[in-house]
């Protein structure tokens, strides 16, 4: 009698889910994960996509989208100041930062409707608004529905970290997902992290009148080639931002009106006293609660362990973006989703290949690098050869005012395109030929025979290529078979 019970409760916990079986299923709606579930809706294939969220994920919310219109506006911000170079008078702007802020957002809800529920409703794919959690290797549960798929994508993303500064949960630090939420300007800003967001945000808010100190462990941008990151230390500094390399952090005591940063040094303890404390020291995988460990998918602190392949220990499942370490950029989490794509939908072979995925520091003068970096090429390559061009070299440039920077292209002896870097004004689209050129294998002198418009930028990224070939122009040999093809007139 007690068994016949038994099987009764569980037959009608087993009715009370709403059981669905699909082809795919998407676990978070960023932009790997629509991108994934668009093209497979796209393609016929039966999708459901599950985001506990905002759709968009954290590029549209509080990433790429929100700090490139704060960017613009610090950006106009300074024009007015830097003006006078052209024969305009400068000013001092008065900034309404409630009014930057509706900026901000009018520029999310203009891009939003691409994310939004009804849009990939209409092409098919089933949406639900709901924390997605596996139960089984083959078995997500999301809101009372169980969803039994072919394959699942796990593109869950990352959020902010806080590093561990004793008294720094004492106070209402901003973060990425709070500091466009802002409707006044901070007074002082202290922001803990010299990297890529770190600096594009001090900068940004450094020219609509903010003071700003820039705390950072080690160098700024440490991760980058330092060539290309001393111009924008050099601007930073001009600009106005403090910037303090190599600080240690003690503590963090809450005061009136703020914090105190207080900071470890030779001479003793140095405090800082700040209106807001903003931490850009990294990001965290999105893994939690994600009921991995019932899937048989294996995770640590970097993501979801993946191959080649970005397929996860769990032969059903795949991860991509953020969540699978690597590269934390929108770019590479769509470059994974069409890998996936292929696999899951074509059955085809994939493998990622990290240096095609180029990287853009979105200051002024912004920083972008595509391939390798020297260090990286003299690591595989017994003999290199690089080659610069400045800015200043460039006429457009020098018709604009922006001249600081330069290109620096790595290649081998022979010629090959291992990698490049370029610190200076719209560095950001100046790459994608150069990525194009890495991708495809091209060589500098295919870069070199293009004919490009005049003048423009990108004509400083030739005439780095040809200088690969100068050395060759002036040889002995060459100038043998010259001399003696000028006997024929």
């Amino acid at each position: 009698m007690q068994q016949a019970s038994e099987t009764q409760a569980a037959s009608e916990t087993q009715a009370s889910y709403e059981s669905v079986e699909t082809d795919l299923c998407v676990i978070g709606a960023g932009s790997g994960g629509l991108s994934v579930a668009a093209a497979a809706a796209s393609m016929g294939a039966p999708v459901v996509l599950i985001e506990k969220g905002a759709m968009g994920g954290d590029c549209l919310n509080y990433g790429c989208v929100p700090s490139k219109a704060l960017i613009a506006a610090g950006h106009a911000a300074q024009a007015m100041r830097d003006c006078a170079r052209f024969g305009i008078a400068p000013v001092e702007p008065q900034v309404d930062m409630a009014a930057v802020r509706a900026h901000i957002r009018a520029t999310i809800e203009a891009i939003a409707p691409n994310d939004e529920v009804a849009r990939f409703q209409a092409m098919g794919v089933r949406v639900l608004r709901a924390h997605a959690r596996f139960i089984a290797p083959d078995c997500v549960e999301a809101d009372g529905i169980r969803i039994k798929a072919r394959r699942f994508v796990i593109a869950t993303g990352s959020r902010p970290a806080s590093p561990p500064i004793p008294g720094l949960d004492q106070i209402p630090f901003l973060t990425n997902e709070s500091v466009f939420d802002l409707e006044a300007l901070p007074q002082r800003l202290g922001v803990i992290g010299g990297g890529p967001i770190g600096l594009e945000l001090a900068q940004a808010f450094r020219r609509l009148g903010s003071e700003v100190i820039v705390l950072e462990a080690g160098k700024i941008l440490g991760r980058e080639d330092q060539e290309l990151a001393n111009p924008l230390r050099d601007r930073l500094v001009r600009e106005g931002v403090i910037l303090r390399e190599s600080a240690a952090i003690l503590r963090i005591e809450p005061q009136p009106g703020g914090a105190r940063i207080v900071l470890g040094g030779k001479a003793g303890d140095e405090p800082l006293d700040v209106t807001h404390v903003l931490v850009a020291a990294g990001r965290k995988p999105n893994v939690d609660d994600l009921g991995l460990e019932l899937a048989g998918i294996a995770f640590d602190g970097k993501g979801v362990r993946v191959n080649k392949s970005l397929r996860t220990s769990n032969r059903r499942v795949y991860a991509i973006g953020d969540v699978a370490g690597g590269a934390q950029f929108t770019h590479a989490a769509n470059y994974h989703a069409g890998l996936v794509l292929r696999a899951t939908l074509f059955r085809l072979p994939v493998s990622v290949k990290p240096h095609l995925i180029p990287r853009v520091t979105y200051t002024e003068p912004q920083i972008a690098a595509a391939g390798l970096s020297e260090a990286e090429a003299r690591a595989i390559h017994s003999k290199i050869s690089i080659h610069r061009w400045p800015f200043s070299e460039n006429d457009r440039a020098r018709a604009e005012g922006q001249h600081e920077g330069h290109v620096k292209i790595i290649a081998t002896p022979g010629g090959k395109i291992l990698g490049a870097g370029i610190v200076g004004a719209h560095a950001g689209e100046l790459i994608a030929a150069w990525q194009l050129a890495i991708t495809k294998g091209l060589k500098l002198s295919d870069m070199a025979s293009v004919v490009l418009p005049y003048p423009t930028l990108s004509e400083a990224a030739k005439r780095a290529a040809i200088l690969h070939y100068a050395p060759k122009l002036a040889s002995p040999g060459l100038q043998s078979v010259l001399k003696f093809l000028r006997r024929f007139g």
